[in-house]
């Protein structure tokens, strides 16, 4: 196989070490040794191994560390599918380090722990400590992939991010990072969830909480427990389909009211919400936005309304404790979860927006293929930058945004909202002990 660069494939045991000359690995699987071999061009992009265990730097020098040419994960060989989605997932974020650090248990096969210390020692701590990432640490990555999850075209084919996340997560034997559930039914894991829904003619700029909201809803599914981190792909089919033009990332995703077993506010009254109903969900009469949750009271007043009286209002499970409280008047908690990333994708390239700090201000726009030395038979250079004109835009409301010519805007920021394919987001507390 040619890629502008070769994969060579020889008899041998299982470790993994650097080819002579710096310009490749060897990455030995449990019954042969795979030889990556890149360019010679590639010897001077090299990054080095970094064994201990490096946390991302959301302060200002963690910023600074990234910025530049040659930053972030240097792409090849249609690759910046996987290379974006690395840098969302561990540049600026620790909620999924536990990917990285479980230890090989008697379940696992021979290869989990190269795989897992590849991904950790070659790839997460050299990005997070140095800045850098090579190509032939990514390919090794992309080799496992192929020949463990049994899974052609990870080392030279165009694939999407969906399918690099279960080839890791199967490879690795990643725990689903939530749980949903229709009425009735039992949980179902996910590693993300895609948003299903028909077109609202009437929204022409949603936002990420409404297009969940509306998926949710429509398709009867709650959270069985709130998740630390929640990967959201967007109503589009990679390059090929987008049902919005524009959508606008929720900053902050309130899910409060699409969790299963949680005390909830009644949407008029604000006492304890017993009843929900998805029949007022699209009733515009009745306080546009937001789901349709009622106290007992509430809910018999609404459905006095005859255009109503065919409704049907569900019971919330509710903790048995709560339910003998019906003068329950304290402020409900919310449950939020924070943006950190956002994954977009133009005609057939990927590239990664990420927050890097506290401030509003603090966004960076990845490229994996930002500039290329050497025409065909050269390589890549990756180049991390920063956006702080994005904030505003995601500061705006929908109605702010569809008032806008998309033309007018700083390129950055245009991308961001009409070529978003998947959003990350985390719960900073629940992160500290899931």
């Amino acid at each position: 196989m040619h890629c502008n660069g070769d994969v060579l494939r020889t008899q041998q045991d299982c470790k993994f070490q650097n080819a002579p000359g710096g310009r490749g690995l060897h990455l030995k699987g449990s019954c042969n040794r795979f030889v990556i071999v890149l360019p010679s061009a590639f010897r001077d992009y090299t990054s080095e191994k970094v064994e201990e265990d490096t946390p991302p730097d959301t302060g200002p020098e963690g910023g600074e560390r990234l910025m530049g040419w040659r930053k972030g994960i240097q792409g090849h060989c249609n690759s910046c599918y996987l290379d974006a989605t690395l840098f969302c997932m561990f540049a600026f974020s620790s909620v999924l380090d536990t990917i990285l650090l479980r230890p090989q248990d008697k379940n696992d096969s021979d290869s989990y722990s190269t795989t897992r210390d590849l991904l950790r020692t070659e790839i997460v701590n050299p990005l997070r400590k140095n800045g850098y990432v090579c190509a032939t640490k990514v390919m090794a990555l992309r080799k496992i992939l192929e020949v463990e999850g049994r899974s052609s075209g990870f080392t030279s084919e165009e694939k999407d991010p969906e399918e690099f996340l279960h080839q890791l997560f199967q490879v690795l034997k990643v725990d689903p990072l939530f749980k949903i559930r229709s009425s009735g039914k039992e949980p179902h894991g996910c590693i993300f969830y895609q948003i299903f829904m028909e077109r609202k003619q009437s929204v022409s700029v949603p936002s990420v909480q409404q297009l969940l909201e509306w998926s949710l809803v429509t398709s009867d599914l709650k959270f069985t427990e709130a998740p630390s981190c929640l990967i959201i792909q967007m109503p589009r089919n990679g390059k090929n389909f987008k049902m919005f033009t524009t959508i606008l990332p929720t900053l902050e995703l309130d899910i409060t009211d699409l969790l299963e077993d949680t005390p909830r506010e009644c949407c008029i009254c604000q006492t304890l919400a017993l009843v929900e109903c998805r029949d007022c969900y699209e009733d515009l009469n009745i306080t546009p936005g937001g789901i349709k949750q009622y106290c007992m009271i509430c809910s018999k007043q609404v459905h006095c309304h005859r255009g109503r009286r065919n409704h049907e209002p569900q019971t919330l499970q509710l903790p048995e404790e709560l339910l003998g409280q019906m003068g329950f008047h304290r402020v409900v908690p919310r449950q939020t979860m924070q943006l950190f990333a956002v994954l977009c994708i133009e005609t057939s390239h990927y590239v990664a927006f990420t927050k890097h700090g506290p401030c509003d201000g603090d966004w960076s726009f990845f490229d994996s293929m930002a500039d290329r030395e050497g025409g065909q038979n050269g390589f890549n250079i990756p180049q991390v930058t920063s956006c702080p004109e994005v904030a505003e835009y995601l500061n705006m409301n929908p109605q702010e945004l569809q008032a806008l010519d998309l033309k007018s805007m700083p390129s950055c920021a245009r991308r961001l909202l009409c070529d978003a394919y998947m959003c990350l987001y985390h719960s900073p507390t629940l992160s500290l002990y899931k």
